[in-house]
């Protein structure tokens, strides 16, 4: 009888980095950031590939592998994406006005209910 050899290859992360710098699962528009945010509140890989199904089960098992071996350098990746994320909230809501849109849309919500 012929033994078989389990050949062991080094798998490529299934990640890759978008044209705005946001690392998305290959194949799909599902962030990094939300595979791990996901599995940190306790999704398990299954629950993941059952409410993404663009999502292969064996690649979020790769994926999870590889954030629980580089945890520091994900969450600095992470941490650099939420300051992102700050700096650009910041600038939209100096750019509009919400307030005084929002004030105008009750005034003319409350003429339009006296208009009746």
């Amino acid at each position: 009888m012929e033994r078989k050899m389990l050949i062991f290859e080094k798998e490529q992360v299934p990640l890759h980095t978008d044209k705005y710098g946001v690392v998305r699962v290959i194949g799909s528009r599902v962030t990094l950031d939300t595979i791990v945010g996901y599995y940190e509140q306790g999704e398990s890989p299954e629950d993941l590939v059952d409410g993404f199904p663009s999502l292969q089960l064996a690649d979020v098992y790769a994926i999870v592998s590889y954030y629980l071996k580089n945890k520091d350098q994900v969450r600095a990746y992470l941490r650099e994406r939420e300051k992102k994320a700050k700096a650009i909230r910041k600038k939209v809501e100096a750019r509009s006005n919400n307030r005084d849109l929002k004030k105008r849309l009750l005034a003319r919500r409350k003429a339009a209910v006296l208009a009746k």
